[in-house]
Formats: C-alpha cells, structure tokens, sequence
C-alpha cells in the first residue's frame, strides 16, 4: 500500500503558531523533506521531533520529486515542509503534489500558518472576494501584468521583498493610481508585526522615509464599480 504525502505549513513568525496536528504527523513520518534542513532544523529541535530530513528546494524539486514518490508508493510515509508557511504558497511543493496525484497518490495538506490570510483579514479591505497573485516578476511580463490588475475588481494580495518594495509602491501608483486604499503588512506573526494602511500614495511615502524590513505581503483595493451603472441581466 502507497504511503501518504503530508504537507505541513509551519510557522510565519511565531512558533507557537504550529498546530498539535503539524507536530504530530512530524513526529510519525517516516521522512521530512525540507526546503531549507538548518532552517528547518531549529523548528524540529524545539518540538522534540527526530526523524530523517532531507533538502527539498526549488532548485532539485523536479529531480528529486520522482524519487520521492517512489518512496511514497514503496510505502513510506512522507511530511514536507518550507521555511515558513504552507509549501506550495510561492515555495516548492506543487510540482510533487502535482506528481502524487497522478499516480494517485494521497495528498494531506494540512491547514494552518500563511502570511497571506493574516495580512488580507487585517487589512480591512474586503476579504470575501480577492486574488492571490504572489511574487510579481521581476522583469519579463510584469508591466503586461499590472496593466491587467488595473482592471481587478478583486481585492489583490501580493508578496515582496523589502528591497523591491518602494519600486513595487511606485508602479502600483502608476498603474492603480495613488489613491487606491492598500495595506502593507510586515513581519506577520513576530514581535515587530505592523500593518501600515492608507492610500498607496500615502503608504509609499512612508516606506521611503522608513527603511522596510522583514517579510512584505501588500494587499491592495481592487478597482472600484463605475457608480450608477445598471448590471446587465
């Protein structure tokens, strides 16, 4: 019989964020895959769990999946987890549930830690509907993108680096316009959290006067319903 693939997430900031669940099925896998096995380390040694940790990373996740999933259907037991958060979410783990799936292996991904949630929540921008649009690229196709999310109606998440993050201010007021409400939340779940709301225009200025640091995740209003217009049946 296959074993099970279990995608852990693990914490953002705070390790009491970790579930009684995620350290339970730790501690019962027969194999850790980690993105990073020092990172990784430290969250294991603080829960008391022992078990064979192995790097699993974007940069080997597509020659090593296969043999992850011969371990799976050989009947091994196998819990992946990233730096920080739910593998998968802007970190490697699609490409082997991907894999899995189609060998009809199972997948458990369990719920739990994410910075995206915690930022769109207390952004106070509506939460019911939105789009999680990650990491913009760096370079090819990003402007073609932001001319498209002008257009979103969608309240929008996104992550960034703290050193992209007034250039990343500066095309959302180009391409949004500066008074678009938005939200930057930083160092979600640790000591120094802050959410900095306003319009972008607003928020912008600060970040140029205040150095960003941290993990970034900016939640931006989606483009607002044209007053007065009838929607067509």
């Amino acid at each position: 019989m296959a074993g099970i693939l279990y995608i852990v997430p693990t914490p953002v900031g705070n390790l009491e964020d970790m579930t009684l669940r995620a350290v339970r099925v730790l501690k019962e896998a027969d194999l850790i895959l980690a993105e990073d096995t020092r990172t990784s380390s430290v969250l294991l040694k603080h829960y008391d769990i022992h078990k064979p940790l192995r790097s699993h990373h974007k940069f080997n996740e597509h020659k090593a999946s296969q043999e992850v999933v011969n371990e799976l259907l050989a009947g091994k037991n196998i819990a992946l987890i990233s730096d920080a958060g739910t593998p998968g979410i802007s970190d490697p783990g699609f490409f082997l549930a991907r894999l899995c799936a189609a060998e009809g292996i199972e997948v458990q991904t369990l719920p739990g830690a994410t910075a995206c949630i915690p930022a769109l929540v207390s952004s106070g921008l509506p939460c019911d509907r939105f789009c999680f649009e990650g990491f913009l690229p760096v370079k090819k196709g990003r402007q073609t993108l932001l001319q498209t999310l002008a257009e979103e109606p969608r309240t929008m998440v996104f992550y960034e680096s703290p050193y992209r993050l007034v250039k990343t201010l500066e095309q959302f007021a180009q391409y949004f316009g500066e008074d678009r409400p938005c939200s930057v939340a930083r160092e979600i779940s640790k000591k120094f959290e802050e959410h900095r709301r306003g319009s972008i225009g607003q928020v912008l200025e600060h970040f140029k006067k205040t150095e960003p640091k941290g993990e970034i995740v900016i939640i931006v209003a989606g483009k607002p319903a044209v007053r007065g217009k009838a929607s067509e049946e």
